[in-house]
């Protein structure tokens, strides 16, 4: 297990975020030279230790697979409780997920917006949401303020859009994707490449409005890559990543000082932050790997030139490093490495514990020798900053005891790790682990609140009222139903007119029945791509304690049911009358509302656990495919072979069908001739179909079909609740 290492911290630190030793493994499939597939852990995250001032904006950068996203996503609780390793304290206060969620807000990369609601409308129900205990004219300043301090008072009432709706530009979407998660004053606020497909100006703008929200006493982390100079100069502190190992950390201005103790110098009119990261691929695909600069970020000892590995013996000190190369002799000395990178590579005596040491990181395609490290007894000896090690003896050392060294591991920088500020120098205590230091007094967490900030019933009214908006807004999916049904209740009703008094004309008034239970279903299909879409606005919403699931849930289905309604409503109408049926017109009502409800859910559900809509789409279809054929318009529950008689049960299409033909033919009244000329009553109907003639059984059929309902709704639920997360396994 690897030991922490206490990072130093300016001496003007005023708290915010600290984070030692996270670590944070995945299992990954790899191929060995033999072509067999072998299951490897590899760290994902290695012992990051770090902090975030704050009242600062800390960015989180490094090359393309460095750990940025997931080092963001392990401080903001978003990975799964265990997997991550380490400890995450805010002011000397450990913070498990679940609390750095009630007191953090996180940005995702993708603005999930709804994208018919105003400016003005998206930041009240964000309101609504995280300032329940207001008023309605706090809440409206407290909109109007956040308008004005995130500069889009000019896009107040205009929509966010999408690709088929003109909106707000790029810039200002990002703005308000903000401004909806920090309306409640968050401690901690986590960015994931707020700039991310910006252009300069839109850019620097969002940085800007971060950079006024960390002044204000928030703490900031984010990502980003390649900042311009603009947006450099708003960065307080910085964390670089590579491989999942820390490169640096510290103040942007210092990221010189640090190449040059490197034995680095920033080329004129390039940027120093720029220059340090091409050094540390550099060195990824070296034969040293990423582990030598952050062997020297830890400890201050610098790493070896690249290209100079013949030079180096295994067993003693060398002299000091040659000069460093011209830029241009450094990049050909790079590609004439990857021409012959087998000459290359270093050869070391690796012992056992210094294998387990690295051998779980992240490893450069280029790197194949051993772990770059400094831990030699030699080593240990030239380390004059470390005396309090030597007077603890049982404090084991930070590095590993490889017998091995390189030449140029002799040549540490005294006294200088990684600048964490401009104005820290190293004390002897910087290199302890926690026990050798005095311990953090534990504290419990105060004045946070309830983990909702409404009721139940507050979020589901809230909810419901930007339902119907979004609903009244982008009326085509309702409209598109009520359409298809209005237009199939017509043609139903002219095609099946006058029924001939015969075997022949019961058959088509069975196909009616089979067919209308049909046509319900597939009417709710266009519900797949509908809740897909929304469902990215629920996992942002929902991630940091916005809204129950449960609320949701209700809403929902509560905001759905008068539309249903009215839909099969005029279906019912327009064929009731002009086909003349039979039976209590209240219960055809009632089965076909029913009908669309269950299926509805049933929709919903699927769509809940597919990834996208193409795959919703082929789910439901097949499904449908399948209640159609077990439905017994085909063959009857009573001749179905007894291994398939569960589809039958299971089938939704079952139900409406049997209660439809149920209302119609349970009376003794003659539908036709047989042809040997006797009367085919409708009792007669539903025994050959083998459906009950007791009339109160006709009910069941009402409730089984709102039992499938409120079954598949608590499977959404169920799904939302647990399964809908956005957070690493």
């Amino acid at each position: 297990m690897g030991h922490v290492v206490d990072i130093g911290k300016p001496v003007n630190y005023t708290g915010g975020l600290e984070f030692t030793n996270l670590t944070y493994s995945v299992t990954k499939r790899i191929k060995d030279e033999d072509g067999k597939w072998l299951s490897q852990e590899v760290d994902l995250l290695h012992q990051i230790t770090g902090y975030a001032p704050k009242g600062c904006i800390t960015a989180v950068m490094g090359p393309s697979g460095a750990g940025k996203s997931t080092l963001l996503d392990g401080l903001a609780g978003r990975i799964a409780s265990g997997s991550l390793k380490g400890k995450v304290s805010m002011g000397g206060v450990d913070m498990s997920p679940s609390l750095i969620k009630r007191s953090s807000a996180y940005i995702m990369q993708e603005d999930r917006l709804f994208p018919m609601l105003t400016v003005y409308e998206t930041f009240m129900f964000a309101a609504d949401f995280r300032l329940g205990s207001l008023s309605l004219s706090e809440k409206q300043d407290s909109v109007e303020k956040l308008i004005e301090q995130l500069g889009l008072s000019s896009t107040r009432n205009t929509y966010i859009g999408d690709e088929g709706t003109r909106g707000v530009s790029g810039g200002e979407r990002r703005r308000v994707s903000i401004g909806v998660d920090i309306i409640h004053g968050p401690s901690l606020l986590f960015l994931d490449e707020p700039t991310s497909g910006l252009d300069s100006t839109s850019a620097h703008s969002v940085i800007e409005k971060v950079h006024d929200i960390a002044r204000a006493g928030s703490t900031v982390i984010l990502t980003i890559h390649q900042p311009s100079y603009r947006i450099q100069l708003l960065l307080d502190h910085l964390i670089i990543l590579a491989r999942g190992q820390l490169m640096y950390q510290g103040a942007p201005n210092d990221v010189s000082l640090h190449l040059v103790r490197m034995g680095r110098k920033v080329p004129k009119n390039e940027s120093s932050i720029e220059h340090l990261i091409d050094v540390i691929q550099e060195y990824d695909q070296s034969e040293f790997g990423v582990e030598a600069v952050a062997t020297f970020a830890l400890t201050g000892m610098k790493p070896p030139p690249i290209g100079a590995a013949h030079e180096m013996s295994a067993s003693t000190m060398a002299a000091p490093s040659p000069a460093r190369p011209s830029h241009r002799a450094k990049h050909q000395a790079v590609e004439a490495q990857g021409r012959d990178k087998a000459s290359k590579r270093l050869r070391l005596l690796i012992s056992g514990q210094d294998d387990r040491e690295f051998d779980n990181s992240v490893r450069s395609p280029w790197n194949t020798s051993k772990s770059w490290t400094a831990s030699q007894s030699g080593v240990l000896k030239s380390l004059a900053f470390s005396p309090a090690r030597r007077n603890h003896p049982k404090s084991p050392s930070i590095m590993g005891s490889s017998p091995g060294c390189y030449a140029f591991s002799a040549e540490i920088v005294q006294g200088t790790p990684t600048p964490h500020s401009s104005d820290y120098t190293v004390n002897e205590n910087d290199y302890l682990t926690p026990n050798d230091l005095t311990p953090h007094t534990n504290h419990s967490i105060h004045d946070l609140g309830p983990k909702f900030v409404n009721s139940f019933f507050s979020e589901t009214w809230i909810l419901m009222r930007r339902n119907f908006i979004n609903i009244m807004r982008t009326p085509e999916l309702f409209l598109s139903r009520l359409v298809v049904l209005t237009a199939m209740g017509i043609m139903m009703a002219t095609m099946f007119l006058h029924p001939k008094d015969n075997i022949q004309g019961i058959t088509s008034r069975l196909s009616f029945f089979i067919f209308t239970c049909t046509l319900f279903f597939f009417s709710s299909n266009d519900a797949v791509p509908a809740f897909i879409q929304e469902r990215f606005v629920f996992i942002r919403e929902t991630s940091h304690n916005k809204y129950r699931a449960s609320s949701y849930t209700i809403a929902g289905l509560v905001t759905y049911l008068p539309f249903l309604a009215l839909q099969a409503a005029v279906y019912a109408v327009i064929v009731w009358f002009a086909l003349s049926l039979r039976g209590p017109f209240i219960y055809f009502l009632i089965v076909l509302f029913m009908s669309l409800l269950s299926t509805n859910s049933f929709v919903i559900f699927v769509s809940s656990v597919v990834p996208n809509y193409i795959l919703g789409y082929a789910a439901v279809i097949a499904f449908t495919a399948l209640f159609f054929l077990f439905c017994g318009y085909f063959l009857n529950s009573h001749d179905m072979p007894q291994y398939w008689k569960w589809m039958n049960y299971i089938s939704t299409m079952t139900y409406p069908y049997e209660g439809l033909l149920m209302n119609q033919y349970q009376t003794i009244d003659s539908f036709g001739k047989d042809p040997l000329g006797r009367d085919v009553t409708g009792f007669g109907i539903l025994k050959s179909l083998n459906i009950s003639q007791d009339s109160s059984k006709k009910w069941e059929k009402v409730y089984v079909m709102l039992g499938w309902a409120v079954f598949y709704r608590v499977l959404f639920y169920i799904v939302l609740r647990f399964f809908s997360k956005n957070q690493r396994k």
